[in-house]
């Protein structure tokens, strides 16, 4: 993790600008200068945010503080996000954050597809860049920022039918039916979802559940090389919404990850209903390019969802995973 402050510089500046832009679009810096730190390259954080910050808003106006007895009737008001950071703030402020997070995980994790599925990734990051480093104010407030974006944009998804499972995660994104209509934005899409496949559904231990998390980032990463033509950036979504909950587990109670798994797999079917292509295209391999050039390749090209794809991709580890990177890098327009 970066120690020479540029994150923590990133992240200062970054937070006088609100979790989203035109009122549905989500703020995708703090988690792509979170990724370029992690990954070696703080040196160009802030050259990337300088292209970027034409896209950033002023920070919300906040209309009442949200409170202990008040906060039920404020969560999935988007209207309510500059409440629900400055809620975060004093709390993290006044506890340790593992004891914040730990506290409103399971309340937030049912709400997790609001905001298509952007609150928890961030909230992803901010956790990752915590238990690697130094808690510095900066990156606590945005693990605030990221939890009262989740608040606000919290949405629960209930009444998925089950379907015919399939064994690995692999198969079972496989197994996933395209919805009939594909018209509309995410939360259009995300009221059709009315069925998914079964899939790891009878795990009940802690470690188990760990390792199939794990399974299905793997798979739904591998599946955007071939797929991923369907809808080259929401797509993402698959590979990192499950990966954010994977990089929050270890701050977290051995007794949340089997809920986390579910919620996770949940989000990744459900994006893949949603966005997948009529048919795959054929598996092409990444060549001899290294994860360091093809993550070098990502921050060049500047796409926000290119460079958390190869974050994730690079989490992974493995050939089919650094070609997914490639091939976002292929689909994507280039940040200009």
């Amino acid at each position: 993790m970066d120690t020479t402050g540029i994150l923590d510089e990133a992240l200062q500046r970054l937070h006088t600008s609100g979790p989203e832009r035109l009122g549905r679009l989500t703020n995708h810096a703090p988690m792509a200068v979170e990724a370029l730190a992690a990954r070696g390259q703080a040196r160009s954080v802030h050259r990337w945010l300088d292209v970027y910050a034409r896209k950033l808003e002023e920070f919300p106006s906040c209309t009442e503080p949200v409170t202990e007895a008040n906060w039920r009737s404020a969560l999935g008001d988007p209207r309510r996000a500059g409440d629900w950071i400055g809620y975060f703030e004093r709390e993290i402020t006044e506890r340790p954050w593992r004891e914040v997070l730990t506290r409103w995980w399971p309340r937030l994790l049912p709400g997790m597809y609001g905001g298509s599925t952007h609150p928890v990734i961030r909230v992803g990051h901010a956790v990752r860049t915590l238990l690697a480093g130094e808690s510095t104010e900066p990156r606590l407030a945005e693990l605030a920022h990221g939890l009262g974006y989740w608040a606000a944009r919290h949405r629960p998804v209930t009444g998925i039918a089950p379907l015919a499972g399939a064994g690995s995660a692999a198969a079972a994104l496989d197994a996933v039916p395209p919805l009939a209509e594909r018209d509309g934005g995410f939360p259009d899409r995300l009221s059709r979802v009315t069925a998914l496949p079964v899939w790891a559904a009878a795990i009940t231990d802690p470690n188990e559940a760990y390792r199939s998390l794990t399974e299905l980032v793997r798979a739904a990463t591998h599946r955007y090389a071939t797929h991923g033509h369907g809808e080259e950036t929401m797509l993402v979504h698959a590979a990192t919404a499950p990966n954010a909950v994977l990089r929050a587990l270890p701050a977290l109670p051995q007794p949340f990850w089997v809920p986390s798994l579910r919620a996770a797999w949940t989000a990744s079917a459900a994006v893949t209903a949603m966005y997948a292509p009529d048919s795959p295209v054929a598996y092409s391999p990444p060549g001899t390019l290294t994860a360091d050039e093809i993550f070098e390749r990502a921050l060049a090209h500047g796409d926000e969802h290119v460079i958390k794809l190869t974050d994730t991709a690079l989490d992974v580890g493995d050939e089919p995973a650094l070609a997914a990177a490639v091939r976002s890098i292929e689909l994507s327009e280039p940040l200009r």
